[in-house]
């Protein structure tokens, strides 16, 4: 895999005056004096060794690169952390970054530096006097060129809650409800030599898998596993909010000119 050489964010003059993506949990990303440890409890503040471990431990988070990248890289992100992480029940906000005029661009670009979880050191990728790099993402948007950063780079975000509400398709949202209603949410035994090591499911869950993996026959193939993995119906989940969710994401990836325009009405926010 390789950047394709025509791409015209290759051109270090260009790079501050595109727009930049990226997805989060954080409803003011990038946080302003982020405390990494505060979300920590006593016990788990023990467990990692005390005050001057978990001193040792914020550091080495406040010292990690910002990403951002495509808008295909930014909804790329937020499936894997829907499908890989505990982010599951969480609200996502997607923002359009704007960087400074005058930001200094690492010549050229790097193979994805990012380690087994995503984590770039930002010493490492921007050293004295560079201000940004650019690297070939492997895991969201593979192929395309995302940025390593530092938080006081970036001028300005907008921002919007993803998937949009209201964003679904009406005609299919009414039909799926229809089926999932009408099939049993009692869980059935599995039957067969497999059975032992699968989970009773009901009908209701079978069907909704069955639509979420309809819905991801529809989109580009290195998208659909975790589309999938992240539409996938619970036992217990109400059918309306499901099918309405649901065709929100596929909205969110198939017809990204309507979260693109809330985004261009959204008010900017100097960082």
């Amino acid at each position: 895999m390789t950047v394709d050489p025509d791409d015209p964010a290759l051109d270090d003059d260009r790079v501050a005056r595109f727009f930049w993506y990226h997805t989060s949990t954080q409803p003011d990303w990038p946080t302003c004096n982020f405390d990494p440890a505060a979300v920590l409890t006593p016990e788990t503040r023990m467990m990692m060794g005390g005050g001057e471990r978990v001193a040792e431990w914020a550091a080495r988070q406040r010292a990690k690169a910002l990403h951002i990248g495509t808008y295909e890289a930014a909804v790329h992100n937020m499936l894997r952390r829907l499908r890989d992480q505990a982010d599951q029940r969480s609200r996502f906000y997607l923002y359009r970054v704007r960087l400074n005029p005058s930001v200094v661009v690492r010549e050229g670009w790097l193979i994805d530096p990012s380690d087994f979880v995503g984590d770039v050191v930002l010493d490492k990728v921007c050293p004295p006097g560079v201000d940004v790099a650019r690297y070939l993402n492997y895991h969201e948007d593979p192929g395309g060129l995302s940025l390593g950063l530092g938080r006081e780079v970036i001028a300005s975000v907008q921002q919007v809650p993803v998937p949009l509400p209201d964003a679904w398709d009406a005609d299919w949202v009414r039909e799926a409800v229809a089926a999932l209603e009408t099939a049993s949410d009692a869980p059935v035994q599995a039957t067969g030599k497999p059975a032992r090591f699968m989970r009773p499911a009901s009908p209701r869950a079978v069907l909704g898998r069955e639509l979420a993996a309809a819905l991801a026959g529809r989109l580009p193939v290195n998208l659909r596993d975790q589309f999938t993995s992240t539409a996938a119906f619970a036992e217990g989940d109400d059918p309306a909010r499901w099918a309405r969710r649901t065709s929100a994401l596929l909205d969110l990836i198939g017809n990204p000119t309507r979260v693109l325009s809330a985004l261009g009405k959204a008010e900017h926010r100097q960082v």
